[in-house]
């Protein structure tokens, strides 16, 4: 029998003995899920008929659904072997899950779809030949550009306008040479998320985005029309909360990953805490203006308390306390921000000593305190599970 030898000199069979149930996937379909039980047979069966004369597989990523998303998944993994499922417990993102299922690949080639039903799976095949024919290593699905685009599937007209304004941002901050980079639709060859998993955000949703923000102009890319439809089942994703997750992650690429976008967020959030500081001194010192000490422990409680509050909704969304954890998060971040406090003064009365200028100081000691909240708050409070 022919073999071919590997790496490690083991023997393995050629493709051409590999029997053609077991021939080698040329695409994998990553579609992230939460919540989308009733969508997963409906998107096996149309992808089936999209891709009926190809090797395929689709993979899904569960950030844990409450509604049994996994369970539906891995049901038909059981009776069909192009089917699997990657189910997250302890984590949550669609970035991050996006970034799993492709890692998990070893196709050639790979697409990143929503489970919703609203992206176009008959425009898989034509994404696939334009990657194979070499001409470009990503191709995103528009809903702006070309021939029979459109963005009828979201919700509301708010909706699309903040979509538009969104990409039109985009385009212009990070320089990104496609008319949808918001896209939640596209495929590309593997290695580009091989060569770029490093610098690659789990944090957020638009990991398009990312993806071509972060491998910059060797990054062949091409794009192909379709109308975005309404959705099958369940709920939107979207929020405030996922909003501010992206804004974080355009600021992250402005500062070319300098920062973190959950670090931006909890710097936001920490910006909000110092307004809810001076209200609360004000409001304080309006009632009992004669003693400063107390108004300043107070206005410090109900900063803390704030920014407690937000970064468990906003900055640590995925890894968010409930209950009794909550209270006991809480007591911690307590004690880390009295720290924090300690090593912004210690900081900025140094740099003081050593060169008289009062803001600069003031930075220092800042900038001091926010890293080691930060830091701490993410090892200790809200540490991955």
């Amino acid at each position: 029998m022919d073999t071919v030898l590997i790496e490690d000199g083991a023997p393995q069979r050629s493709v051409a003995e590999v029997p053609a149930s077991q021939a080698v996937i040329e695409l994998s379909i990553v579609v992230p899920t939460f919540c989308e039980a009733e969508n997963v047979a409906v998107l096996v069966t149309k992808v089936e008929a999209a891709l009926c004369d190809r090797r395929w597989e689709i993979i899904f990523v569960d950030d844990d659904s409450s509604d049994h998303t996994a369970e539906r998944a891995k049901a038909i993994a059981a009776l069909d072997r192009r089917v699997r499922c990657i189910r997250r417990v302890g984590r949550r993102g669609l970035a991050g899950a996006c970034i799993e299922g492709i890692l998990s690949s070893a196709a050639p080639f790979v697409a990143v779809m929503d489970a919703d039903l609203q992206h176009d799976e008959t425009l898989l095949p034509r994404m696939l030949g334009r990657l194979e024919g070499g001409e470009v290593d990503l191709v995103a699905a528009t809903r702006y550009a070309g021939e029979g685009a459109g963005a009828d599937g979201l919700a509301t007209a708010r909706r699309n306008q903040l979509s538009r304004i969104a990409n039109a941002s985009v385009q212009r901050l990070l320089a990104v040479r496609l008319s949808d980079p918001m896209s939640g639709f596209f495929m590309l060859r593997r290695r580009v998320v091989e060569d770029h998993a490093s610098a690659l955000s789990a944090d957020g949703f638009k990991i398009l985005l990312d993806i071509v923000a972060t491998a910059g102009a060797q990054l062949r890319v091409g794009e192909e029309p379709y109308r975005f439809r309404p959705r099958h089942a369940g709920k939107s994703k979207f929020d405030t909360r996922t909003a501010i997750e992206f804004a974080g992650l355009v600021l992250s690429k402005v500062s070319f990953g300098v920062f973190s976008p959950r670090f931006l967020v909890y710097a936001l959030v920490g910006a909000t805490g110092l307004g809810v500081h001076m209200l609360a001194l004000l409001g304080y010192l309006a009632v009992d203006g004669n003693r400063f000490a107390p108004a300043q422990l107070f206005a410090t409680g109900m900063a803390i308390t704030n920014n407690y509050v937000l970064n468990n909704l906003l900055t640590w969304r995925d890894r968010r306390l409930r209950g009794w954890q909550m209270l006991r998060g809480f007591a911690g971040f307590c004690v880390i921000s009295t720290a924090g406090a300690v090593a912004n003064i210690g900081v900025a009365e140094w740099l003081f000593a050593q060169e008289p200028k009062w803001w600069l100081a003031g930075l220092a000691g800042a900038v001091m305190g926010a890293v080691w909240n930060y830091s701490m708050s993410s090892r200790l409070v809200w540490q991955s599970r």
